[in-house]
């Protein structure tokens, strides 16, 4: 009844919200995108997206429709895999951002691991920029991490924009420099909040450093000060800090996957496992607790 191309196209503009990135990411001209969404809400008989020139919108029936497309690829691989008797071995490095220690990236990993138990998966977590460096140095395979937008390397998970969060209760002294929460260099959310402090020229101090996300939240429900953060990701017990505090805007950061140098024993497992994280990638920002948000061009 489903047809998986249709399925895998829905996932990719409901993770991008936008029509041309998932052209992009699957290889597709526009105009045929817009052909599966039409043609899998023909089948469903309900309307999965509110669109207009300027922005996408899942509905309520697009919400429902996301665990359905993900479970029917899912059981699809699977068959694939078993009838053709492909099994995947060797040895696997991934690297993934601070940014998804408090998401659902571990269902994924586990799916990946029950999937293909002959994989040796090795996860690193750190920071992007630190993650970058180990890829283009050769010591990981994948990497799931954050970009600047005018970055143009990387395959697209997701678009997002970065704001000020902090405890509901924080109140800061327009009068005082404002406190900030930060991860050490070379953190991409750091380099962010501190560039645009300066454009704005607002004076501003280091109240915590910590390389561990968990480490940066405990500060910020502390009341010790703000820290710039994905609006998708943003962590319970935190809040978005109100315009009147009159901080800066933070611009929009992107979330993707590197491959590293192409190694035989690993290049299997690395498709495989960005395959997985490509079809479920809108659990990492839908489900950690955060309103789902994303770029709508």
């Amino acid at each position: 009844m489903y047809d998986p191309s249709q399925l895998r196209t829905f996932l990719a503009v409901a993770q991008t919200l936008s029509f041309t990135q998932a052209a992009r990411r699957l290889g597709l001209r526009q105009s045929t995108v817009s052909q599966h969404v039409r043609r899998l809400e023909d089948v469903a008989g309900r309307q999965l997206f509110t669109r207009d020139t300027h922005s996408v919108e899942l509905t309520e029936d697009g919400e429902a429709m996301l665990g359905f497309a993900r479970r029917i690829l899912e059981v699809h691989e699977q068959a694939t895999a078993f009838f053709t008797g492909t099994r995947l071995r060797g040895r696997l490095r991934f690297g993934a951002s601070e940014d998804f220690v408090l998401t659902r990236l571990p269902e994924i990993l586990e799916s990946f691991r029950y999937d293909h138990p002959e994989v040796d998966l090795e996860l690193t977590v750190e920071l992007s920029g630190t993650l970058h460096e180990q890829l283009a140095a050769g010591k990981l395979d994948l990497v799931l991490a954050k970009r600047r937008p005018e970055d143009p390397r990387g395959e697209l998970v997701w678009h997002d924009r970065l704001v000020w969060i902090g405890a509901e209760r924080l109140r800061l002294d327009p009068d005082r420099p404002v406190p900030l929460i930060v991860y050490p260099p070379p953190g991409i959310t750091r380099a962010l909040a501190l560039e645009a402090l300066e454009r704005q020229g607002r004076p501003w101090r280091i109240a915590c450093t910590s390389g561990s996300l968990n480490g940066l939240v405990a500060a910020a429900r502390a009341g010790l000060g703000v820290m710039a953060h994905s609006r998708g990701l943003v962590p319970p017990g935190l809040v978005r800090v109100p315009e009147r505090a009159g901080l800066p805007e933070l611009g929009e950061v992107d979330f993707v996957l590197m491959h590293g140098r192409r190694q035989a024993s690993a290049q299997g497992a690395a498709d495989a496992l960005a395959a997985a994280i490509l079809g479920g990638g809108d659990r990492l920002h839908r489900g950690g607790g955060a309103s789902a948000a994303a770029s709508r061009t």
